[in-house]
């Protein structure tokens, strides 16, 4: 019998339903579970469950979001289930307990171990408390870059579970190719948006200040001084980043050289317009995916020096890597490659092989599929788990 993945998440969980197919093709029977709609994976056969939490709460709404878990588990009887994302990777291990064998896969440490605010900094403490006792009730840890395994490694977070870096949930090299083959002209698509023929920095991300867009604005204004003819076109979504959404009046204020589209589905097409990739997060993020996108498009990037970014980007060779928060270090990065085209593309051909030979998705969905089976085997131990017969017992020893 196939064994049965249940992934969980948060509300961005479609955005792994490709990496979900992968391992479907692999012969896994694979549901999901998250915050977000239904549609897009009944779209493409994965069966869904949705449960609720509150991304940017913390209390009883917690402990409710573990008990909807614990019963959704309870009912879809899954082999292995793999959690992704900060509050999924604590609440599976706390709330089933041993019960099923979870990995976690650290995708990015988030707001409370990226933010140097005093409100974050009270948080951590108690998230590094949840984070060693959610391992004693984790069979395995996967990271999406060094810098967060020496992380985990140098707090003891790991307790006696396994860890391994597998880099990013991987990114569908063919769809992407295809994508761009049946994207709009780019005479129509700058039409619709306005851009002329100026040239483009592109930035696709949540607009909130801990992805630095504020930052990126007062970039954008030293750039725009310099190149008055350079538009930044800002991608995705404000309305719902609550308490960390960037003002609208902040975004109004940098127009006509800013323009902020809102979320949108068409983002190869975009990249084919794209002159720069900027990527200014304040994030230790896992390996964000927009940058494998923008590197597979050949596009040469310039991104904060971050965990997770430096795992894409290598300063000088295919882009910039700059300090987070600080706009003159972005702008001038900038500017230094829209001065010189030719060297930029050079840069941004560079990624092509980078993304293709590191990120494939048919690499990552391989290796974590020879995880799954390892902790599936009959008689397998991983830090205290094993199988005996149809059953997976949690071993205090």
């Amino acid at each position: 019998m196939a064994l049965h993945l249940l992934c969980v998440g948060g509300e961005d969980h479609a955005l792994r339903i490709p990496f979900l197919a992968a391992l479907q093709k692999r012969g896994l029977r694979v549901s999901a579970a998250g915050t977000g709609e239904v549609a897009a994976f009944a779209k493409n056969g994965i069966q869904y469950h949705q449960y609720q939490f509150d991304r940017f709460g913390v209390g009883f709404a917690d402990r409710a979001a573990m008990g909807q878990l614990a019963q959704l588990v309870k009912s879809a009887r899954p082999d292995v289930i793999q959690t992704f994302d900060t509050k999924p990777n604590l609440f599976a291990p706390l709330a089933l307990r041993g019960s099923v064998p979870v990995v976690r896969t650290i995708n990015g440490m988030g707001w409370v171990f990226s933010s140097t605010e005093l409100r974050a900094l009270a948080f951590r403490p108690m998230y590094l408390a949840m984070q060693r006792l959610a391992a004693c009730w984790t069979a395995a840890t996967v990271f999406q870059n060094k810098a967060d395994k020496s992380f985990f490694d140098r707090h003891r977070l790991l307790g006696k579970s396994s860890s391994v870096v597998i880099g990013s949930s991987g990114i569908d090299v063919g769809a992407f190719e295809a994508a761009q083959a049946r994207m709009d002209s780019p005479a129509e698509l700058r039409a619709e948006l306005g851009l002329g023929d100026a040239e483009i920095v592109l930035t696709v991300s949540r607009l909130t200040v801990q992805k630095g867009i504020a930052t990126l604005l007062e970039a954008a204004k030293l750039v725009h001084q310099a190149r008055p003819k350079v538009r930044f076109l800002l991608v995705g979504p404000r309305e719902s980043e609550g308490p960390f959404a960037v003002d609208q009046a902040l975004i109004d204020g940098h127009a006509p050289y800013v323009i902020a589209t809102g979320a949108r589905s068409d983002i190869p097409a975009l990249l084919g317009l794209a002159d720069l990739f900027a990527f200014p997060t304040e994030y230790r993020e896992g390996i964000p995916r927009v940058l494998l996108e923008a590197g597979l498009a050949g596009v040469p990037i310039v991104a904060s020096r971050m965990p997770g970014c430096d795992d894409v980007v290598v300063d000088d060779w295919n882009g910039h890597l700059v300090p987070p928060r600080d706009p003159r270090a972005l702008a001038a990065a900038i500017l230094d490659l829209l001065s010189d085209s030719a060297r930029a593309k050079t840069m941004g051909q560079r990624s092509i092989k980078v993304v293709r030979q590191e990120f494939d998705l048919n690499v990552v969905a391989d290796r974590y599929t020879e995880l799954y089976g390892q902790l599936h085997s009959p008689g397998h131990q991983v830090t205290g788990w094993r199988r005996r017969t149809a059953a997976v017992k949690y071993n205090d020893g």
